[in-house]
């Protein structure tokens, strides 16, 4: 159920509700034109991946400096989206099952779905659902360069999978999803740049290889906040699917030449308990922040660290001479893993210059399918 928004416009940030998950509107507008700017002379154009901050409203201002589309991981995101008038849609997944892929072909009739494969029993499923639909969906193969998650090999499995899609009346072959999950926080430069060059080098046989059967290949996709420059600029990559890098986050702070954004994404809590020397409690524990990328950082409050969760409390630790924030004082939290975080809120609280400005919901968030 849609929880009522813990703030209104005109409010200062001291008078939010907490926990709350909080915008920084100037530096996620930052980190939009940047990535802008970023992508204008090489190409490659942003797909941005929606699992980030499942919400149309940010798509929207996205698309509007150049992204082609939104990814997302499930049809039901997918759906958000779509009928938040978000008109070009990847599923960069596979879709298990015929309702679900029912649901994603009737989206057609308002948006431009594609989906991926990386099994010849999911393109039977996909071609019976597009048939029953009385559409062609457009299916991008999936190859493994590197993730070791999801993918077909690439090189002649990917091409006989490719040439079953292109083969079906009720199919378009739509080219390559070619995402290295894993290197986006591989903490040196040159361990990024190592292992996306291997993904490019799969990626481009991969595709010549489909040249040589006579298959154009119009999308080779991926990349991430972490590594998005290195697909950019090897002229393999068509569409870049970063998403962190809207919000940003602890974790990817701790890459050795980390990317150019700011972070923009809080979560704001209210210090409930001073009752331990040394200690102080915030109404913000593991149902508020998670903590599977490590614990999130104090911002701006050195002297302050976040050393524990339980399910409603984080407790505090007060070290190296910082100064104990008193009973009732918010502060902003810099949670470790940014999607996580906003897949627990039901709403954005946007904030310029200390002042709420604008609420938007999560429309995306939850378990579902």
């Amino acid at each position: 159920m849609l929880q009522p928004p813990p703030a209104e416009p005109g409010m200062h940030e001291q008078e939010i509700d907490t926990p709350a998950l909080l915008l920084d509107l100037d530096a996620f507008e930052h980190n939009l034109d940047t990535m802008a700017a970023l992508l204008a002379p090489t190409g490659a154009k942003l797909r941005a991946h929606a699992k980030t901050h499942k919400s149309a409203v940010i798509a929207r201002q996205q698309m509007a400096r150049g992204a082609v589309g939104q990814c997302v991981q499930k049809v039901a995101e997918a759906e958000a989206l779509a009928w938040g008038g978000i008109p070009d849609i990847l599923v960069s997944n596979q879709v298990v099952g015929a309702r679900k892929l029912a649901r994603l072909v009737a989206l057609s009739g308002i948006a431009s779905v594609a989906v991926c494969v990386d099994d010849e029993v999911q393109v039977a499923a996909c071609e019976a659902a597009a048939e029953a639909g009385g559409i062609r969906l457009t299916v991008l193969v999936e190859i493994d360069v590197g993730a070791a998650r999801c993918g077909v090999p690439p090189g002649p499995p990917a091409v006989a999978l490719a040439e079953r899609i292109a083969a079906s009346p009720h199919l378009i072959f739509g080219g390559l999803q070619a995402y290295h999950g894993s290197a986006q926080h591989r903490r040196s430069p040159e361990e990024r740049a190592t292992a996306i060059a291997g993904a490019t080098e799969a990626a481009r046989r991969t595709v010549e290889q489909l040249r040589q059967r006579g298959l154009a290949c119009p999308i080779v996709g991926g990349a991430g906040t972490g590594t998005f420059r290195h697909e950019a600029a090897s002229g393999v990559f068509t569409e870049i699917q970063a998403g962190s890098y809207v919000f940003m986050d602890a974790d990817y702070a701790r890459n050795q030449d980390p990317p150019p954004f700011r972070q923009s994404l809080f979560v704001l809590a209210t210090v409930m308990s001073r009752a331990i020397p040394g200690v102080c409690v915030l109404d913000a524990g593991h149902k508020a922040v998670p903590t599977d990328s490590g614990m999130p950082l104090v911002a701006s409050r050195p002297g302050l660290r976040y050393a524990s969760a339980s399910d409603e409390h984080g407790k505090l630790l007060i070290e190296d001479g910082g100064a104990a924030p008193p009973l009732g004082e918010k502060l902003r939290l810099v949670p470790g893993h940014c999607d996580p975080t906003v897949d627990r809120y039901d709403w954005y609280v946007g904030v310029r210059k200390g002042r709420v400005e604008c609420l938007w919901p999560t429309a995306a968030r939850g378990g579902m399918a």
